[in-house]
């Protein structure tokens, strides 16, 4: 039976979206439901979820209604965002306005044209020069001074927002992420009595790791308000006050180097194409000779180019904004011309993919409680997020790499050989003589 109402509706406008029909069972608002069998449910519970698609539609328009409420998924959210990737040729997720207004005058027989519903609360806002030091504060404030009980929900016990590095496919969330932290501190060469910088430090995971297994000073540093009172925390429930340095501090404002080694996890993504020369000589000046940076950052695929954010895009709206993604040719370049030495490249893609899922987990796991600790809307943020992340790392449009450079001029003590990075030095697992290896 051919769907009635507003089912039969969604169903035309998921058609000009995706430009094929919606493989989805639909239920709506006046109790029409279209059925799909063995289909996930698109629940349209109310009208505004319409208009917020007329008014912005595409991706934008979606994301309005999917974070409001007024638009839902029954059954695997996965399968769900993956339907473009399934079509011969991959939309854009945008819907022709000529196309659109020729359903005009069913839109307005079920109610849905009118003004444009504002948009939910978790909308980011941030004002000023694009990656000057006070928007930037803006811009990492909106996404990471949302409760740190939130991300310790999210994250788990480890408090580390950045991928994984999983020893086997069925290791845990927690053993990836401490083999991660382990990883960088071996790339890095770190032995005790080393100064070394956190860049982007976060809840200071990695700091105290690096501090207690290796015996270094570190100073760490971010520009979270809310990220430096936790890492401040756990240094001092640590006993190692005296050893890790957390700082409420822009990256371009650290001015007591130099550093016997550099460590940026998970920040770059932040600092945009045009300030990326800036931010390597930066790095560059604070790096005694000879002294090794371990670059972290996610990437686009070589073929696309640098990120031109689309200022109508979820992840720029509701996520990152003013984050950019570039090629992995575009970090290995621009660190090569402020004067470092790339000595080893590795890509961890396949390591993200199993990371977001594992978050993904956690907050569905104990939605109620993310729920209550942050709101509905940022919730679903959160999920649409990971969930989506996921899919672009499987789906090879998205890629993560540790770019290890040197600044030439000493002794960086590098071995003649490329180690295993993957293997874990005994010593660290002395105190239950184990070591993992891949």
């Amino acid at each position: 039976m051919a769907p009635r109402g507003a089912s039969r509706l969604v169903d035309e406008l998921g058609t000009l979206l995706l430009g094929a029909p919606l493989p989805l069972s639909v239920r709506c608002w006046d109790g029409s439901e279209t059925v799909v069998e063995g289909a996930p449910t698109l629940v349209v519970r109310h009208r505004r979820a319409l208009r917020r698609l007329v008014h912005a539609p595409g991706e934008l328009g979606l994301a309005r209604a999917y974070v409001s409420g007024d638009l839902d998924i029954e059954g695997d959210l996965y399968t769900v965002l993956s339907l473009p990737d399934q079509l011969p040729a991959r939309p854009d997720l945008h819907v022709d306005r000529r196309a659109l207004a020729r359903l005009g005058g069913r839109l307005l027989g079920a109610g849905v044209l009118g003004p444009p519903p504002a948009p939910p609360p978790e909308e980011a806002r941030v004002r000023g020069t694009r990656h000057s030091v006070q928007r930037d504060r803006q811009a990492v404030s909106h996404h990471y001074d949302v409760g740190n009980e939130f991300y310790r929900l999210l994250l788990g016990p480890s408090l580390v927002y950045s991928c994984a590095y999983f020893p086997e496919p069925t290791a845990t969330l927690e053993q990836a992420q401490e083999a991660k932290l382990d990883l960088v501190c071996r790339k890095l060469g770190l032995e005790p009595g080393m100064r070394l910088l956190d860049v982007g430090c976060g809840w200071g995971s990695f700091a105290l790791h690096a501090a207690a297994r290796y015996g270094v000073s570190v100073t760490a540093v971010t520009i979270s308000a809310a990220q430096v009172a936790l890492a401040r925390e756990r240094v001092a429930d640590a006993g190692l006050a005296g050893r890790v340095d957390v700082r409420l501090q822009d990256y371009r404002e650290v001015d007591d180097g130099p550093f016997d080694a550099i460590a940026s996890v998970g920040m770059a993504e932040h600092v945009g194409l045009a300030q990326l020369p800036a931010y390597a000589a930066r790095l560059h000046a604070l790096l005694a000779p000879g002294g090794r940076l371990l670059n972290h950052a996610i990437a686009r695929g070589p073929a696309a180019g640098p990120d031109r954010p689309d200022p109508g895009s979820f992840l720029t709206r509701y996520v990152f904004p003013d984050g950019e993604l570039q090629p992995l040719a575009t970090h290995v370049r621009v660190l090569e011309e402020a004067g470092f030495e790339v000595c080893d490249v590795e890509a961890l893609r396949r390591h993200y993919a199993l990371t977001c899922r594992a978050w993904v987990r956690n907050l569905e796991q104990r939605w109620d409680e993310a729920v209550r600790l942050s709101s509905p809307g940022r919730a679903r943020v959160w999920r649409l997020y990971l969930a989506g992340s996921a899919l672009a790392f499987e789906g090879r449009r998205t890629g993560v790499n540790q770019v290890l450079a040197v600044k030439p001029g000493g002794d960086s003590r590098l071995p003649l050989r490329r180690p295993d990075w993957s293997r874990t030095a005994n010593r660290d697992r002395a105190d239950d003589g184990d070591s993992t290896s891949s």
